[in-house]
């Protein structure tokens, strides 16, 4: 099963040649060689690609980690919600 860390990781290999080696859950955004617009590019391709709105401040989202815990975070809500109205019809 691949999770939301190894699609992320994916999308830094893909888009911005990111080393594998370099992708790990504590590496720093800043770290990995991307600048602050592919930084912003990153984070638009995860909304789109896991259909989510991160926060419109990102002031949280410093590690490969962070990005992944707030995009599991945000599917796990949505499901919970799903869920909820599912139950409520």
């Amino acid at each position: 099963m691949t999770t939301t860390f190894d699609r992320i990781g994916a999308m830094l290999l893909h888009d911005h040649h990111v080393p594998a080696e370099r992708l790990v859950p504590e590496a720093l955004l800043d770290d990995l060689g991307i600048d602050s617009l592919a930084t912003v590019e990153l984070l638009w391709s995860v909304e789109e690609t896991f259909h989510v709105k991160l926060p419109t401040d990102a002031d949280g989202l410093h590690t490969l980690g962070d990005v992944a815990r707030c995009v599991d975070a945000l599917l796990a809500r949505r499901t919970d919600g799903s869920a909820s109205g599912r139950h409520a019809a």
